[in-house]
């Protein structure tokens, strides 16, 4: 099966990658990303490895670690697939302020067997994830090419294939991060360095509304509350200037956004 080239990324074949970690390999590294497993557990990706945390033990059984040929790499965003997996991507640390090597991240998932499929390489930053509500479009930030992605997605397998942009966000607006969707099948995108949470309609590929957030460094955002109609948006204060910081003494805070007049979706556990 060949892999088909497209733009900046090729999508693989699914080729099953990962290596068990050695000893101590993965202790000390940044969390890129969790989501919900069982009670009290959880599925964690920090540095390039991937695991399963224990809340009560805080002990964490590492599965697999991937990029071995990229040191300087590390697992960013992630979510849970409809099928149950862990599918997370990894991108490179910055060389300096603001600037990535690009191609270098890839898309992985984890099976409920916990073994890891790569299935898109040649990355620049993959940031915030989702699925259509019938399971069958995948929807992926590449933040350095300020573009959402859709797919064709095999929720069977989880192959990924025929990419197109759904949506690039203006350079001057900040780059697309963290993403979510709503139960009307809408996608929220948080702006990092736009200072705002934006609204697409992926069908139609159109910006619908515009969220101003007080703070500039907005980096994702997820549906929440007793009936999921509360937005909680996240942000960071690293890479603020003094300064900036006392212009904007919020960045870094969790921001709860109500009255929206849309329902979110409840978040799905991995499998494994």
């Amino acid at each position: 099966m060949s892999s088909s080239q497209w733009g900046s990324h090729t999508c693989m074949p699914c080729i099953r990658v990962g290596l068990s970690p050695k000893a101590g390999s993965c202790s000390g590294h940044r969390v890129g990303c969790v989501a919900l497993h069982h009670t009290g557990t959880y599925v964690v990706a920090a540095g390039t490895c991937l695991g399963i945390l224990d809340w009560d033990t805080q002990q964490v059984q590492w599965v697999a670690q991937v990029d071995g040929d990229k040191p300087h790499n590390r697992f960013n965003d992630g979510k849970v697939d409809p099928a149950g997996r862990f599918v997370a991507g990894t991108m490179p640390e910055a060389s300096a302020p603001g600037v990535w090597e690009p191609g270098q991240g890839s898309l992985y998932a984890l099976d409920a067997e916990r073994s890891v499929v790569r299935h898109l390489s040649r990355l620049g930053i993959p940031n915030g994830l989702d699925w259509s509500l019938d399971h069958r479009i995948f929807y992926h930030v590449d933040s350095l090419d300020y573009a959402v992605r859709a797919y064709d997605y095999d929720v069977a397998t989880g192959g990924i294939a025929h990419p197109r942009v759904l949506y690039r966000l203006p350079r001057d607006q900040g780059m697309p991060d963290g993403m979510c969707m709503d139960a009307a099948g809408k996608l929220w995108v948080a702006c990092i360095d736009g200072g705002r949470v934006i609204r697409l309609d992926p069908e139609t590929g159109t910006r619908l509304c515009t969220l101003e957030m007080p703070v500039s460094r907005v980096t994702s955002c997820s549906f929440g509350g007793a009936d999921y109609t509360d937005l909680y948006v996240t942000s960071a204060a690293d890479g603020l200037s003094p300064e900036q910081l006392s212009r904007e003494p919020q960045a870094g805070h969790v921001f709860k956004v109500t009255g929206l007049g849309v329902r979110g979706l409840a978040s799905r556990s991995f499998a494994g």
